[in-house]
């Protein structure tokens, strides 16, 4: 394990302190998990304090714990996972914030602090339903403006809830439920006698 892992450990939980929820080092990178409720507050501190120095956010995104090993998994459903990186000081570092409700999960939104965030939360909302308190215009980015539902979420049906198709009577696009019919798909097999061998 590098020693420079271990001292951003340090630098952690001296700057952090009772905000950082754990601080993990596997697989030669950090993870810091947070609770909801001070998300917004150790972004800054991540970004701002001077030994630790995260400018930039490279990535975030959202998760769900749905059938996480399994099934098994008996935490929080909803997290968001942030990526960033200290130029300053050549680290990254992972962040993990779990939404506190499953059936309606919120977490702040760290835009004003990375203004990189903006479509990363954009996707998130989209994709896992997830809101992010603050984000100035959390709408949908990848799904059409009608789209029903959030399509990595575990428990979204694999055909979709309704299709979008032009009707040349009407002379518009419609929506309507989705007519995708369940059929057995055999895959044929096709054998050659020479084949590999001499002709």
């Amino acid at each position: 394990m590098s020693d420079r892992l271990n001292v951003l450990a340090l630098h952690l939980e001296r700057v952090l302190g009772q905000s950082a929820k754990t601080i993990e080092i596997a697989l030669n990178e950090v993870t810091l998990v947070v609770e909801a409720a001070n998300y917004h507050e150790t972004a800054l501190l991540l970004r701002d304090d001077p030994s630790l120095a995260f400018e930039q956010l490279i990535d975030l995104c959202g998760i769900d714990y749905q059938t996480f090993r399994d099934g098994s998994w008996t935490g929080l459903r909803f997290a968001v996972v942030s990526h960033l990186l200290s130029i300053k000081h050549n680290w990254r570092l992972r962040v993990r914030v779990f939404a506190p409700d499953d059936y309606y999960p919120v977490v702040a939104s760290i835009t004003p602090i990375w203004n990189s965030a903006n479509w990363f939360e954009r996707e998130a909302f989209d994709l896992y339903g997830i809101l992010f308190d603050g984000h100035e215009d959390l709408r949908r980015i990848l799904t059409d403006y009608g789209f029903i539902g959030h399509p990595f979420r575990k428990d979204f049906p694999v055909a979709g809830n309704v299709e979008m198709r032009y009707d040349p009577e009407l002379k518009r696009v419609i929506y309507q439920p989705v007519t995708i019919e369940t059929r057995e798909v055999t895959p044929r097999v096709i054998r050659e006698e020479q084949y590999g061998g001499e002709v």
